[in-house]
């Protein structure tokens, strides 16, 4: 009786999505990963060095919508694999993890290294090549083109994440929605040099996002600004924000009751000292004027200013979470198998499509996600 031939498979990137699809496959497909760079190299920086796996939200519905694109499009992909599914797949691979109070997911051991080591170790069936793939070419079988050689396989999956790698896509005449920086730092007009490095806890945009926010050199950074930079990663710039430190609070009966307070100790019952005496100086009020002393038209400016500190944004930053913004469009993807529409056994998952999440765990759960699905359609029909 002829023996049933084994589907090979290869993966392009070794990175979170990659070797994830890889671990799915493992037991039943010949693999073989391709990737310049060690495998789960870009593991190591994320959640600060500590890998934030996943976001403790379990409904999928609701999970999607933190992804300001590929929402709908996820709803298919994680119906299938979900939180409660990554949690699962890290228990049998022997990594514990716990949920913090902002529901972020880590492993016990708050260490990337560890993740990477846990996930390498149950690869070791598979087949690391530390090879540039040029291109994808069709024919009786799919041949995976490096710089070193060419291979045929049965099936390919194109894992090369969001930071370049669309040498594939464009070879196989894919649309590729421009590729934009998200989750960064952002440029402002306005000098905040004076109050770099201050953080402020609990600020709201006009758009309802809320979230700590960091000054930096150049501008402004932390949680919120990621947020922010997400949403607004194809806006043109320049483009104006504007910044709520407060809630509604009545800012003439604090004045009459405090008449000998210095302003600048009022103003910094709602934020930072420091930023207090930026906002007074940057309004001409000298931070030691009793409070008593303002009028109604200095008032209505210092209520003005906490409750809309407008900020110019001009640029980009290099530091941050950065995800890309951009990546294969969508609508060259079936989301029920992460197949190519236009070229057959020949999978796109992770972050080379175009699909990005907040802070949180959730660029990482599109990793795991997308790579179960298109490892599932392989299955079924190899």
């Amino acid at each position: 009786m002829e023996q049933e031939s084994i589907c090979k498979v290869a993966i392009v990137g070794g990175g979170p999505a990659g070797c994830a699809c890889a671990y799915f496959l493992k037991d039943k497909c010949d693999i073989t990963v391709f990737d310049m760079a060690k495998p789960l190299k870009t593991i190591l920086p994320t959640g600060g060095g500590r890998c934030n796996l996943a976001h403790a939200e379990f409904d999928f519905k609701d999970l999607a919508s933190n992804y300001p694109r590929g929402e709908k499009f996820l709803y298919s992909v994680f119906s299938k694999f979900a939180t409660a599914d990554t949690l699962k797949m890290f228990e049998d691979i022997k990594v514990r993890t716990h949920i913090e109070p902002d529901m972020r997911i880590f492993p016990d051991s708050n260490s990337s290294k560890d993740v990477k080591a846990k996930i390498l170790k149950a690869l070791q069936s598979v087949t690391f090549k530390e090879e540039k793939v040029l291109r994808v070419n069709q024919g009786e079988n799919l041949t995976v083109v490096t710089d070193m050689g060419s291979y045929n396989f049965d099936k390919v999956v194109v894992a090369t994440g969001g930071h370049g790698g669309y040498n594939i896509a464009k070879y196989l005449n894919l649309n590729i929605i421009e590729p934009k920086p998200a989750l960064v730092g952002l440029k402002t007009q306005e000098d905040f040099s004076k109050i770099k490095g201050v953080a402020v806890q609990d600020v709201c945009t006009s758009d309802g996002l809320k979230d700590d926010i960091l000054f930096t050199h150049h501008g402004i950074s932390g949680p919120l600004t990621y947020k922010i930079s997400s949403l607004m990663a194809r806006e043109s710039f320049p483009y104006t924000i504007h910044l709520s430190f407060t809630e509604d609070f009545e800012l003439q009966e604090l004045l009459n009751n405090n008449p000998h307070k210095d302003i600048i100790n009022l103003v910094s019952d709602f934020v930072p000292k420091s930023v207090a005496a930026y906002i007074l100086n940057d309004l001409d009020i000298d931070i030691e004027t009793k409070c008593h002393e303002i009028n109604g038209k200095k008032r209505d400016a210092i209520i003005s200013r906490l409750k809309s500190f407008p900020v110019t944004i001009v640029g980009t930053e290099k530091e941050g979470e950065v995800v890309t913004c951009g990546g294969i469009d969508l609508k060259e993807i079936n989301s029920k198998s992460m197949e190519c529409k236009k070229v057959p056994n020949v999978y796109f998952i992770g972050e080379v499509l175009d699909i990005d999440g907040f802070c949180g765990g959730f660029n990482l759960q599109n990793c795991w996600s997308t790579a179960y699905v298109a490892a599932e359609s392989i299955l079924s029909v190899k």
